[in-house]
C-alpha cells in the first residue's frame, strides 16, 4: 500500500456564525480555501450552556451544495420551506442536499434552550457537481443507532461510518459523489490503516487528544491535509484517547463561484439564485 503523507497542517480559526454561536473552522480561511469537493467544516463547540443561552441559525437559504450536520452532544431542530422538519441529537446525522434551493432554520432543541447543557457537533458543506446543482432537495436523517460502527480486532479502534467504508462496515447514507466520512476513536496504542482511493482529496480533523497521522503529530483543533496514496495510517501514540474525523472525496475540478449560502459554477447562476431567493421562489418559512 502507498501511504498518504501529511502535506500541510492547518489550525482551526474561531469565528461566530448564525445567531451568535462560536465555531472552530479549519476552512475556508485565509490559509485554506477548500478541499475539493468540501467547501467548509465547522466544529460547533464544545460549549456548556446555561438555560436560555443556546442559539442557532435562523431562516437562511441554500442552493448548489449539501450540508451535513453531525451532533455529538446537544440537539438541533430543523425546518424548511418545503415543509420538512426534523430533530437530531447525540450521534445523529442529517445529510441535506439543497440542490435547487431551500430556506431553512437550524435551532437548538427546546430542551437545550430551556435547561442548558453541552452543545458539540459539526457541519460540513459538500459541493455538488454541475449536473446536480439544480436537483430536487432531499434529506437523509440517520439516527445514531442506524449509523454503522466497526471495531478493530484488538478493540483499540472504534469507527462510526457516516459515508464510505471502514473495517468492513459500509455507510447507510447515499452520496452524490464518492465520499469517505469517518469518526475515528483510538485508545492508547490504537492504529488504523484506512484505505483511501488514489486521486481522492482528503484531510483529518483532530477533535480530542494528539493523533499521529502518517507519522506526523497532529494536535486538537488542527486539520492534516493528506497527499496522494491509497492508504492513510492513523495512530494513537499517546496515553490518552484520540478522536478525529477523516474525510476524503473525489475532487470535482469545476469552477466554484460562491456568494454566502449559494455555491454555483458561474456568476450568472449566483445572480439568478439571489433573484430567486428575493422573489420567494425558494419558498419561505
Amino acid at each position: 500500500m502507498s501511504q498518504r503523507p501529511v502535506i500541510g497542517v492547518v489550525p482551526a480559526t474561531r469565528t461566530v456564525e448564525g445567531g451568535g454561536f462560536t465555531v472552530n473552522r479549519p476552512f475556508p480561511t485565509a490559509t485554506l480555501a477548500q478541499v475539493d469537493p468540501f467547501l467548509l467544516l465547522d466544529e460547533m463547540g464544545p460549549v456548556d450552556l446555561g438555560p436560555g443561552e443556546a442559539v442557532g441559525a435562523p431562516d437562511h437559504p441554500h442552493r448548489g451544495f449539501e450540508t451535513v450536520t453531525y451532533v455529538l452532544d446537544g440537539g438541533v431542530e430543523h425546518r424548511d420551506s418545503a415543509g420538512h422538519a426534523g430533530r437530531i441529537g447525540p450521534g445523529d446525522v442529517q445529510w441535506m442536499t439543497a440542490g435547487r434551493g431551500v430556506v431553512h432554520s437550524e435551532l437548538p432543541t427546546e430542551a437545550l434552550l430551556r435547561d442548558g447543557g453541552r452543545m458539540h457537533g459539526f457541519q460540513l458543506w459538500v459541493n455538488l457537481p454541475r449536473r446536480d446543482k439544480m436537483m430536487a432537495p432531499r434529506y437523509q436523517e440517520i439516527a445514531a443507532a442506524a449509523i454503522p460502527r466497526a471495531t478493530s480486532p484488538d478493540g483499540l479502534v472504534d469507527v462510526s461510518v457516516i459515508a464510505g467504508e471502514s473495517l468492513g462496515a459500509r455507510a447507510a447514507i447515499d452520496t452524490r459523489t464518492p465520499i469517505l466520512y469517518l469518526h475515528v476513536r483510538l485508545a492508547p496504542g490504537g492504529s488504523l490503516p484506512q484505505p483511501v482511493p488514489p486521486g481522492w482529496n482528503g484531510f483529518a480533523y483532530v477533535i480530542e487528544g494528539n493523533a499521529t497521522i502518517g507519522s506526523h503529530p497532529i494536535p486538537p483543533r488542527h486539520a492534516a491535509l493528506l497527499g496522494d496514496g491509497d492508504q492513510v495510517l492513523i495512530e494513537n501514540r499517546s496515553t490518552s484517547p484520540v478522536s478525529l474525523l477523516l474525510l476524503a472525496g473525489v475532487p470535482l475540478r469545476e469552477p466554484v463561484v460562491q456568494y454566502g449560502p449559494f455555491v454555483m459554477n458561474t456568476r450568472q447562476e449566483i445572480l439568478q439564485a439571489i433573484r430567486d431567493y428575493q422573489s420567494g421562489a425558494l419558498g419561505k418559512l
